[in-house]
């Protein structure tokens, strides 16, 4: 019996393509849709109105609160994320594989009221900056926040990619304004440092970080994208 055929033996062998920046940036590119769909909980209207009041109210000194809290979110994102990408699974699942049923309706009653109130706040927001822009009724404003929002679901038929490249250009569209209302504003960049290291934290202030940090460490949606 012969022996099996080993390629490297092969006089026809071609080299292997060389892994360059910009096939390392294409390969990265896949991925960036379903970062830019987690990007959205963090830049909600939950944020907005939380750091706006922070900022109006106790100037710099709750900075701090920022930073700590998106690295808090950051880890449990990670933690979520390698989670999934073992057991391929989200965390909803893992919980109605371990607990009993009696935990489970009490964590999806929880779950439930939390959606609730996060889909509120942004439906609320997303009404109010119509009516703040183009000076729209209310209630019109709400009835084409609801048109939009089934409009998006709509599109999700044809393929997820199409509602990514939506939500890649809305948060486009925010960080260009960000990045302008910077340069308007001019902050203290000192301040900005020095706070953003040293915590500051009064018995006035405290109501306002626990709103920053549950506007940022908080349950996502959870859905499985096919990547």
């Amino acid at each position: 019996m012969s022996e099996g055929f080993n390629l490297s033996q092969s006089p026809l062998t071609l080299p292997l393509p060389k892994d360059t920046w910009l096939s390392k940036a294409r390969g990265l590119l896949k991925y960036l849709g379903p970062a830019f769909i987690v990007s959205v909980a963090y830049i909600d209207p939950g944020n907005f109105a939380t750091n706006i009041s922070a900022g109006s109210n106790f100037n710099y000194n709750l900075v701090w609160v920022v930073l700590w809290s998106n690295l808090m979110a950051i880890f449990l994102q990670t933690l979520s994320a390698k989670l999934g990408i073992v057991t391929g699974v989200d965390l909803a699942t893992h919980c109605g594989r371990v607990f009993s049923k009696p935990i489970n309706m009490m964590l999806w009653t929880i779950m439930l009221f939390a959606a609730i109130a996060t889909y509120m706040a942004e439906f609320l927001g997303s009404t109010l900056g119509l009516y703040l822009l183009f000076g729209i009724p209310l209630v019109t404003a709400g009835l084409v926040t609801v048109g939009i929002t089934f409009i998006i679901v709509y599109l999700q038929r044809y393929g997820q990619q199409v509602v990514e490249r939506i939500i890649i250009g809305l948060v486009a569209i925010i960080g260009i304004s960000y990045f302008i209302e910077i340069f308007l504003a001019k902050p203290d960049w000192s301040a900005v440092g020095f706070h953003t290291l040293v915590p500051n934290l009064g018995p006035d202030s405290i109501l306002v970080a626990v709103g920053m940090l549950g506007a940022t460490v908080m349950p996502h949606t959870k859905r499985g994208i096919d990547k």
